[in-house]
């Protein structure tokens, strides 16, 4: 689908039309979470539909960063091609000072691409254009997107979930998901909490404008002065777009004027610029920053994704990126118990395995807000894993410090022609041989391939998500047919 008829497409689509009332999956929210669980489900041949309580999609920029781990994420989605070419490199930051560029500062640590890790940095991608690829991807996979369909209420019982919303017929669903960000209705009505802090006391503004006098070489920064009360001010162009992202820091009481004169104020007050140079406010915000973890990422038959879930500062670009692995996390799940090939235990290491990542994701987060941390290597989320889940079965013993374990990310590389992410890329499970004349039991559905020795999986059987976590490890097979079926893999 051409991106230039997705915006007549995301405003209203199935608005006005009678949507099914009786779903697999309900998904509530077309943020990133949602549009990416549903494209998820969508090649899964799930039934789900996604809707959305606005008129379209969202239209800022908000959320601007690919990390790493995501862009691999989105080549299994089929949305990687796109991702690139709507995005670039993050530019260098340039500090301004009295009208004159005084220094540059790297806003990442560098970083080489590697045979087992081919994305080695931050991808700039406005969100609206995140939200309109992954939208596309979606509706090409024959998914469902109905706008203007805010909920009110939800009840469950022993077979489903209804949900009732503001106009238009309730929907009856085996699940439902919350993707409906920080002030997410579906976490109200469960009555779950959110435990969390202020990050920053001051608020905050975000705006997406078109500005004339600085080059899109830059990353724009200009430090707090006694002039602007405290407050620094930033001017990033947004890769693949002709606009700037204006972010401000006000301090604490200030209310923040998003009319576009209050912008163009702030503007010419914090830079050298005057407020004619901002010839055009497209989008504006403003916010508090702050985390937030809810208590609990699962109730019965509902589970919370994304913001609805944790809450982050903006700093490091975790949010969006943590999201859009939750919904990687829970699709493959969901799919696999809605085809009676596992038991709704299988859903249980969802909150078991997400929880914790998302709290490790709000500290670091909340780290590289107060400068305590730079973006580098944790922020690129290619070392988070599931080590310690019900999941992640390692029967290997003796391994070496560093080695590859059951729970890790499963790395790529290219191996005898074989290049390991172009195996593992589909919704199946994968079963990888390295370096072993050991045969594996059949598995159906299940992916097979064999290479020779590679360091950086070392020797041995590995099983490997269909999210692309190494699953079970061993030398041999012989305790893989247990894993499989409790996994939802019939063993032939």
């Amino acid at each position: 689908m051409e991106l230039n008829s997705v915006k007549e497409m995301a405003v209203g689509a199935e608005t006005d039309m009678a949507v099914d009332v009786d779903v697999d999956v309900l998904v509530v929210g077309a943020g990133p979470t949602g549009l990416a669980l549903g494209a998820d489900l969508a090649r899964r041949g799930v039934d789900a539909l996604v809707v959305e309580r606005a008129d379209g999609l969202f239209p800022g920029s908000r959320g601007k960063g690919i990390q790493p781990r995501t862009m691999e994420v989105f080549d299994d989605l089929g949305v990687l091609d796109a991702i690139r070419a709507a995005g670039g490199d993050y530019p260098v930051g340039m500090i301004w000072q009295d009208g004159r560029r005084v220094g540059e500062h790297q806003m990442f640590d560098p970083a080489e691409p590697t045979d087992d890790s081919p994305y080695n940095a931050p991808w700039m991608v406005p969100q609206w254009r995140t939200q309109e690829i992954l939208f596309a991807r979606l509706t090409d996979l024959g998914g469902r997107v109905a706008f203007g369909r805010e909920m009110v209420a939800l009840a469950q019982d022993e077979d489903g979930v209804t949900v009732e919303f503001a106009s238009g017929a309730p929907v009856h669903a085996r699940y439902v998901v919350a993707a409906d960000g920080g002030r997410s209705a579906v976490r109200r009505a469960l009555g779950i909490a959110m435990t969390g802090e202020t990050v920053d006391p001051g608020p905050m503004l975000v705006a997406d404008v078109r500005i004339t006098g600085l080059d899109r070489d830059n990353w724009h920064v200009f430090p707090p002065s006694e002039d602007t009360g405290g407050g620094f001010l930033a001017i990033c162009p947004l890769a693949g777009t002709e606009d700037f992202q204006v972010v401000a820091q006000f301090p604490d009481g200030t209310d923040v004027d998003l009319s576009p004169d209050g912008i163009r104020k702030t503007v010419a007050a914090r830079s050298h610029l005057s407020p004619e140079a901002v010839t055009e406010v497209r989008w504006a915000s403003d916010f508090r920053p702050r985390t937030a973890l809810a208590d609990r990422f699962r109730a019965g038959r509902v589970f919370l994704a994304g913001d609805a879930a944790h809450i982050h500062s903006p700093a490091g670009g975790q949010g969006l990126n943590t999201s859009v692995q939750d919904a990687y996390n829970l699709g493959w799940k969901l799919g696999t118990v809605l085809r009676g090939a596992a038991p709704g235990s299988l859903l249980d290491t969802y909150e078991e395995e997400r929880l914790p990542v998302a709290a490790d994701m709000l500290g670091l987060s909340t780290r590289v807000h107060r400068g305590e941390l730079r973006r580098g290597g944790a922020t690129r989320q290619l070392g988070l894993g599931y080590r310690d889940s019900s999941l992640a079965v390692e029967t290997r013993t003796d391994l070496p410090d560093g080695a590859l374990r059951a729970g890790d990310r499963a790395p790529d590389g290219n191996v005898e022609g074989v290049r390991l992410f172009d195996v593992f890329r589909g919704p199946h499970w994968t079963l990888l041989t390295v370096g072993t004349d050991a045969e594996p039991p059949v598995l159906p559905g299940v992916r097979t391939a064999r290479i020779g020795s590679y360091e950086r999986y070392g020797t041995g059987v590995f099983l490997v998500r269909p999210d692309g976590y190494v699953g079970w490890a061993g030398t041999d097979a012989r305790d893989l047919p247990a894993y499989a079926a409790r996994a939802g893999l019939a063993v032939g």
